[in-house]
């Protein structure tokens, strides 16, 4: 897998639907221009682990936004099954599920388990001129932190170095 890290990210296109569980839409990466997006995969609908990150990351959607930031969640499921999930069990959302039915975005931020057609948990930060300046993925299994996320965010955007453990208000090295 070639490394994303310090490279424009790739362009996408996806269907979504928005968090209230109502309307349909589509969102590309050009919709992002200008602003930092912190977007993050997740395997599938109506899974275990799956709803635990997804709610945690609207809980805290306000907290992105006063850093600039959007968030996207995706997934390969399409976004007729993200609008049935969100209208039963996830509830609504503060953000738009986008679907990658095609899994050509999955396959392009190289995080698509190609076998079973999902996507592992992947998550990129994205700058506002397109550039990717995080990325980490886990297995399946393992939940995100919502908290590490928004620390690390606030670290990029203070364009200097950030020591282990660096949170807001402290000094750079």
């Amino acid at each position: 897998m070639e490394r994303l890290v310090g490279k424009t990210a790739p362009d996408f296109k996806m269907a979504t639907v928005e968090g209230n569980g109502e309307n349909f839409g589509e969102v590309s990466l050009n919709d992002y221009k200008g602003k930092w997006l912190v977007m993050f995969f997740y395997p599938l609908d109506f899974t275990f682990v799956c709803p635990t990150e997804i709610t945690a990351y609207s809980k805290r959607y306000e907290d992105f936004k006063a850093e600039g930031a959007e968030v996207l969640g995706a997934s390969t499921d399409s976004e007729h099954s993200h609008k049935a999930w969100i209208n039963s069990d996830l509830g609504k959302l503060n953000f738009p599920l986008a679907a990658d039915k095609t899994m050509k975005v999955a396959r392009d931020y190289g995080i698509l388990v190609e076998e079973d057609g999902v996507a592992l948990r992947g998550l990129f930060i994205i700058d506002p001129e397109g550039v990717v300046r995080y990325s980490v993925v886990h297995d399946l299994n393992v939940g995100r932190s919502v908290d590490e996320t928004l620390r690390v965010l606030k670290a990029l955007k203070t364009g200097g170095l950030c020591p282990i453990d660096w949170d807001e208000g402290e000094e750079l090295l």
